[in-house]
C-alpha cells in the first residue's frame, strides 16, 4: 500500500535527491522556467511553493532556511524581494508546470514547469488541432515543438 508516502525517491539516495532539488529550485528561481521531466517536475513544484512562502515569511529564521536550500545569495535576495511582492497577494500555488514532450534517447514524458504571473511566461497554447492531442508549443528558449 501506498498510504502515507508523501514525495517520489526520483531513484536517487536521499543526499543526491537533495542536492538535485536544491538545483533545480535554484534554477527555477534564476530562470521563471525550466524544463525537466514529469516526475521531477512534480517534486520540484511542491519543494519551490515552500521556498517562495519563505520569502513571503520575511523573517529572519526564513532567511535563514533559504539560505541553506537554495544555492547563492542573489537568489535568495530575488526570492525575498521580487518573487516576494510579486506574490503577495497569492495564498498558493506558485508554479505551474505543462507537459511538453517526450525526450529524444530514452522517450521520458517532459515538462516545462514555471512561475505563475512571469514576464518571462513560456507556455503557450497551441492551436484547436494539437490541443485535441495535449501538446503544446514551448518558446525557443527551451527548443522545444510540435509535430
Amino acid at each position: 500500500m501506498r498510504h502515507r508516502h508523501g514525495f517520489a525517491k526520483l531513484g536517487r539516495d536521499t543526499a543526491h535527491r537533495l542536492s538535485m532539488l536544491r538545483n533545480m529550485v535554484s534554477s527555477l528561481i534564476e530562470h521563471e522556467s525550466i524544463e525537466t521531466t514529469v516526475a521531477k517536475a512534480k517534486a520540484l513544484r511542491r519543494v519551490a511553493d515552500r521556498m517562495i512562502t519563505l520569502g513571503k515569511r520575511g523573517d529572519g529564521p526564513s532567511r535563514i532556511r533559504a539560505n541553506g536550500f537554495v544555492r547563492g545569495k542573489p537568489l535568495v535576495d530575488k526570492l525575498f524581494t521580487e518573487l516576494a511582492a510579486r506574490y503577495r497577494d497569492r495564498p498558493g500555488g506558485y508554479t505551474r508546470m505543462m507537459r511538453s514532450r517526450y525526450r529524444r534517447g530514452d522517450c521520458a514524458p517532459m515538462a516545462v514547469i514555471e512561475l505563475v504571473d512571469s514576464p518571462k511566461g513560456v507556455i503557450q497554447r497551441v492551436p484547436y488541432t494539437y490541443a485535441k492531442q495535449g501538446l503544446l508549443t514551448i518558446g525557443k528558449q527551451l527548443g522545444g515543438s510540435t509535430p
